[in-house]
């Protein structure tokens, strides 16, 4: 998710903090005193301003584990999502990497052999609640290292408002469904002869193009990987998708007047909540920035290419613990960490999604608060898919998909010249 919460994060220096006191910042884990072990942690800034700094959360867990477990110093430091990846490469990079780090990628530490493996650090009963496609976004050549954190899905947002002044729906909102492509399309037009600026927002630029991407991916039956996890980008069936959207989406102008491989997801989110935007696709950070707004809206899965169901997009953040020497120390910190306790305390404060089994039966059985708002989501998880996060190459080719998959869509586009080309880089990068 971490593309989703740099618009969120907290600038400027980090925010360090020791369980004990808030000095030493910069203090390598290591041996602290008689049999004393310090473990040094990392972790990213989930605020948008001091006052609901992630930074709290890990203070009052680091303090909730030293009393369990005397012996063990937990020292945090916290980042910002625009640095923390870059900090934690520089400290491996320098040979003082973190016990343990809570980041937006892990694939290259275990590629390197720098990370423990789940079933090194963890209890079984912690290693079996992950949420099975989380754990096995998780693993690198069957072997779990990738620790998920928070999670969330992808759902199809409308502006109820604009839709039944466009009559796609009646005056009182209810009951919308889309199941198809064309369906979806219909939609759009109306809105567009209705005088609504962007019927549809496709915000494939630089911030978010890879999730948009594979949103669409999903729903016309592909994706970025095969049955057997290879690379398929170039699949007719993505193929397919990238021209409707080309010929029916941005072809007939329903996307609005910023080209789709300009516009970034957080400039489209806040169209949409100044009532510039009848449909888009969202996530829950959505929700609080529309209601803000005063925006009434609804939620519905993304249709498909046929109407059939789909599996939608999820989005997990990553736990690693790398190998200094404190294997034992750290597996019990990330069991305190993945208590049923310390999970929801975090989703609740950040209206996320749980990345456990227990988490999510939890906020299934919620009756009120945020936890009803995100049910949709939360339906979703269990059979979504997520990025090939398992892939060393994956940072390239989302970067690459970055780059270029708005070129696909544009009027006169070669979806399958695009595509061919990031997957011929892509399969390069990934001998199988």
């Amino acid at each position: 998710m971490k593309g989703r919460y740099q618009s969120l994060a907290a600038s400027g220096a980090a925010l360090c903090l020791t369980a004990v006191t808030l000095t030493g910042c910069g203090a390598v884990g290591g041996l602290t005193g008689d049999n004393e072990v310090t473990l040094r942690v990392v972790a990213a800034d989930y605020g948008d301003n001091p006052q609901n700094s992630s930074a709290a959360y890990w203070k009052g867990l680091a303090d909730g584990f030293e009393k369990d477990h005397p012996g063990i110093k937990v020292e945090v430091d916290v980042y910002s999502w625009s640095e923390v990846d870059a900090k934690v490469a520089d400290m491996v990079k320098a040979g003082k990497a973190p016990d343990i780090a809570q980041i937006g990628a892990y694939a290259d530490y275990a590629a390197a052999g720098k990370l423990y493996s789940t079933a090194e650090l963890l209890s079984v009963k912690t290693e079996a609640d992950f949420l099975a496609p989380l754990a096995d976004a998780g693993k690198v050549k069957q072997a779990q290292y990738g620790m998920p954190f928070v999670s969330s899905t992808r759902l199809l947002f409308y502006n109820e408002k604009l839709l039944a002044d466009a009559g796609v729906i009646g005056k009182d909102a209810k009951g919308w469904q889309p199941k198809s492509w064309a369906e979806l399309e219909a939609a759009a037009k109306k809105l567009k002869g209705a005088g609504v600026p962007t019927p549809f927002a496709l915000p494939l630029g630089r911030e978010e193009a890879q999730a948009e991407t594979m949103m669409w991916m999903l729903a016309g039956g592909g994706g970025y990987t095969d049955n057997e996890e290879g690379y398929a980008i170039d699949s007719a069936d993505n193929v397919k998708s990238l021209e409707f959207l080309r010929d029916k989406m941005v072809g007939q102008g329903l996307t609005g007047p910023v080209e789709p491989g300009k516009l970034d997801r957080q400039a489209a989110f806040e169209a949409f909540t100044k009532g510039e935007v009848g449909m888009l696709n969202g996530h829950p950070t959505l929700m609080k920035q529309a209601e803000a707004k005063g925006v009434k809206f609804g939620m519905v899965p993304l249709p498909t290419s046929d109407g059939s169901p789909q599996p939608a997009m999820g989005v997990a953040d990553w736990v690693m613990a790398f190998k200094n020497g404190h294997r034992a120390e750290s597996g019990k910190f990330l069991d305190y960490l993945y208590q049923p306790k310390n999970v929801t305390a975090f989703t609740e404060k950040y209206d996320l999604l749980p990345a456990t089994t227990s988490g999510y039966l939890a906020k299934q059985g919620a009756t009120s608060g945020s936890a009803v708002q995100l049910k949709p989501f939360l339906t979703a998880l269990p059979s979504s898919r997520l990025y090939p996060a398992g892939k060393k190459s994956w940072a390239g080719v989302s970067e690459d998909i970055k780059q270029n998959i708005g070129k696909a869509v544009q009027p006169g586009g070669q979806p399958a010249k695009v595509l061919e080309e990031i997957a011929t880089a892509a399969r390069a990068a990934d001998p199988r």
